[in-house]
């Protein structure tokens, strides 16, 4: 298959006009190759960039990862292709051992599709996480980080587990880092930590940060946090909630400033309540209410968001992000946050033809 036309995102972020060559479902240079199935796309006036990467989602259209249902993950997959992320982290809750163990099982049951989402690898979201940040996961369930448990979790979910969220201050946090920081990248999140116990945390290993405000102490001027560990560690990588309601536009900008677009991994956080309407959902078991984009628990704890991640992406560019910041953040940055880039998240040569064609407006018109 060839692409005509295209002005193409490229490696550097720009956009340069020329053509894309498809064979076999990656692309190349040979020529030949490409134009062996005689197909040719003309993509004049648009643009075209990888298919987005969404490293932390919980469900969407009435489905929850949490349910343990195959039949309900392969709705979240076709629901999240059909919105142009093509790349897909389920993303669990904190939940029982056993639920987890479940849970994590029925990733392995999803055969590939031209019509879902490919299962990138799976998000680990809890239960190693502080009781006083726990925001809108469930206490009841709270444990301390245990090597023997996630190393138990990951081998049920076939070795899916790409990403898991530890709050450094809980002990057993230092033995899990040591064992596991090459096995997995290990997230700051739910956390309660000082700017010390942050920064020693990401000097041993940690690489990566939980939706940066949320779930963790605010960035304060005597007192900086995760937030400011997380600025001057240049190895971590943090998580964006871009919905207009989890972080100010004011802020998102702001991020973008001082951690620039290779180190922001734009998320869509999103539960079953999104592409659905206002009404009464799930979250890891939880009762969410729906209004709008706004899904919160019956104390207004927010939970989670009804946003995907192509229209975070867009709200970015509305906020005033660049869209070369905004689209690198939702496919190179999150493709590299759990080792697969430039397989996905990218339009090099050797990479998966996973191809969104957007018009003027960035808007989506064409999957490829």
């Amino acid at each position: 298959m060839i692409i005509k036309n295209g002005n193409v995102f490229c490696p550097d972020r720009s956009f340069q006009k020329k053509d894309l060559l498809i064979a076999d479902g990656i692309i190349t240079e040979d020529l030949s190759a490409a134009s062996s199935d005689g197909r040719v796309f003309d993509a004049y006036g648009k643009f075209i960039i990888p298919g987005l990467v969404d490293i932390h989602s919980h469900g969407a259209v009435g489905h929850d990862f949490c349910d343990a249902s195959a039949d309900g993950l392969r709705e979240i997959l076709k629901y999240e292709k059909s919105c142009g992320i093509t790349s897909y982290c389920p993303t669990s809750m904190t939940l029982s051992k056993e639920m987890l163990l479940d849970i994590f099982k029925t990733a392995t049951e999803i055969e590939p599709s031209e019509e879902l989402a490919s299962i990138a690898g799976i998000n680990m979201e809890g239960p190693f996480i502080s009781d006083s940040k726990k925001g809108a996961q469930n206490g009841k369930y709270i444990t301390c980080p245990d090597t023997a448990f996630f190393n138990e979790c990951n081998t049920a979910s076939g070795n899916l587990i790409k990403l898991v969220t530890l709050a450094p201050e809980e002990p057993g946090s230092e033995e899990f880092i040591r064992e596991l920081k090459d096995a997995v990248a290990i997230s700051v999140g739910h956390t309660a930590a000082s700017y010390d116990e942050a920064d020693r945390a990401f000097k041993s290993g940690f690489n990566h940060v939980t939706h940066l405000c949320n779930g963790m102490p605010p960035f304060n001027h005597r007192e900086p946090g995760v937030i400011g560990a997380a600025i001057e560690n240049e190895n971590v990588i943090i998580e964006l909630i871009c919905d207009g309601i989890h972080i100010h536009p004011a802020m998102i900008r702001t991020f973008f400033k001082l951690f620039g677009a290779e180190r922001i991994a734009l998320i869509s956080d999103s539960m079953e309540a999104t592409g659905m309407p206002d009404g009464d959902y799930e979250l890891g078991k939880q009762h969410v209410i729906k209004k709008g984009n706004l899904a919160t628990l019956e104390d207004g704890t927010i939970a989670g968001s009804a946003t995907n991640l192509f229209d975070c992406m867009l709200k970015a560019i509305v906020f005033g992000i660049t869209p070369e910041d905004a689209i690198t953040a939702a496919t190179a940055t999150p493709a590299r946050s759990i080792g697969a880039y430039p397989l996905i998240g990218s339009l090099e040569v050797g990479a998966r033809a996973d191809i969104l064609v957007l018009d003027e407006k960035y808007k989506l018109v064409h999957i490829i």
